[in-house]
């Protein structure tokens, strides 16, 4: 009954889910937009302090940061159906997407089911989202020449040095860096938060059992022995891996693809599903839906389904109990004062990856197109971005618009 109260919340989740286009670069501006401006169910200070912890574990950092706005509303049985709420449609329609793609062949020789031009405004929209909110939260967190000069720097780091290891670094240096600052007192710890031990052991031990049951699995050569594998593969991707989807990927790509022995599906039909969750809105780890399906597509429909739901399952699963139990540790951590006064470095530098993020992004869309195409995703920034910043147009509104802008070019 206690979550009844929680309801207009989950609603605002399960839109969100469908909106929120661009990976976790977008999915901020659109949570600023979402939780912050309009529900109020979080500040700028909380969720740019929420990201810079979600980036320091392994696994999807937007999925979790949505977790913990959840979690700081209603504990953890808020945040585990929030998590349900959000990954559900993403992971849906790119299961789907692997049913079509295994069964129907499609391809580039004969062509797709979904409108060629439907997306064609989606990716300049996510940019726009991306600048909005880091001109929101620059406003909040950028206050003095310190913090101007460690969201610089984090800016021309992340520009500059391409590896995944550059974000946990650079939080890293900027709460250094902001400790010099002996100004601000961190208020007492009256009652400290429970730390449940319980989901550090029940990660450590899925990863072991999961470890020798796929073992067993490919010595032993078990009937449908995959599926069993499949959920080794993708709970240690989960584990381990940092960065977000294009490392994901890449993983991905070894243990499927090029790796020998495992080999499961094509490195075109890979493409294609990665490519597809660009377009769709929620987790960029929802491709793993499309993998899992993929990979039981020759062992028929109801394997397949079974792998589309193991695949998802074993990659969320990891850093959701790894969240759980890390967060506790860090609200306690956060209000002795070398923490408390890192924070203030931590959420600048995050502002400077967050500009870094966009900039990226239209490098992206951007870098193999025409001139006057770059001049169209340009234009699509700015209206988005203006929309967003000076208008009270609501965020899913504005999806629909580019939606339908591209649609009718078809």
């Amino acid at each position: 009954m206690m979550l009844l109260r929680h309801i207009p919340f989950l609603k605002a989740v399960f839109a969100y889910s469908f909106t929120a286009f661009g990976g976790p670069q977008g999915h901020m501006g659109m949570m600023v937009k979402t939780f912050v401006q309009k529900r109020k169910d979080i500040t700028e200070d909380e969720l740019l302090e929420y990201n810079a912890f979600c980036q320091m574990l392994p696994g999807p950092s937007s999925t979790q940061t949505v977790m913990l706005i959840a979690h700081k509303r209603g504990g953890t049985p808020l945040a585990i159906l929030t998590l349900l709420l959000w990954v559900f449609p993403a992971a849906f329609m790119m299961g789907l997407f692997s049913f079509v793609m295994y069964h129907f062949d499609v391809g580039a020789e004969k062509g797709s089911v979904i409108p060629r031009n439907l997306f064609s405004y989606i990716q300049p929209m996510s940019v726009g989202f991306v600048f909005y909110a880091g001109a929101k939260m620059m406003q909040s967190s950028v206050r003095h020449i310190a913090t101007a000069g460690i969201m610089v720097g984090s800016l021309v780091a992340t520009l500059f040095i391409n590896s995944p290891w550059v974000f946990p670094v650079l939080l890293v240096v900027s709460g250094f860096i902001s400790n010099f600052s002996n100004k601000r007192i961190p208020t007492p710890l009256h009652k400290p938060k429970r730390i449940n031990w319980m989901h550090l052991w029940v990660f450590a031990a899925i990863f072991i059992i999961a470890g020798i049951v796929s073992e067993l699995a490919r010595a032993e050569q078990w009937e449908n022995g995959r599926i069993y594998n499949l959920f080794e593969n993708f709970y240690r991707f989960g584990a381990i891996v940092f960065g977000g989807g294009q490392h994901l990927l890449a993983m991905m790509s070894y243990q499927f693809v090029s790796r020998a022995g495992t080999q499961v599906m094509t490195a075109g039909q890979l493409l294609t599903g990665y490519g597809m969750v660009q377009a769709v809105p929620g987790p960029v780890f929802s491709v793993c839906s499309y993998v899992g399906g993929m990979a039981m597509g020759q062992y028929g429909l109801w394997w397949q389904l079974v792998g589309c739901i193991v695949a998802t399952v074993g990659v969320f699963l990891p850093s959701t109990l790894l969240l759980f139990f890390l967060f506790p540790i860090y609200e306690n951590l956060k209000h002795h004062v070398v923490i408390f006064r890192a924070l203030e470095g931590v959420n600048s530098a995050i502002v400077g990856i967050i500009w870094a993020s966009g900039i990226f992004l239209f490098r992206s869309i951007a870098f193999d197109a025409a001139l006057s195409f770059e001049w169209t995703n340009l234009v699509v920034v700015i209206i988005t971005f203006c929309l967003l910043y000076y208008s009270k147009v609501r965020a899913p509104l504005i999806v629909l618009g580019w939606l339908l802008l591209g649609w009718s070019l078809n």
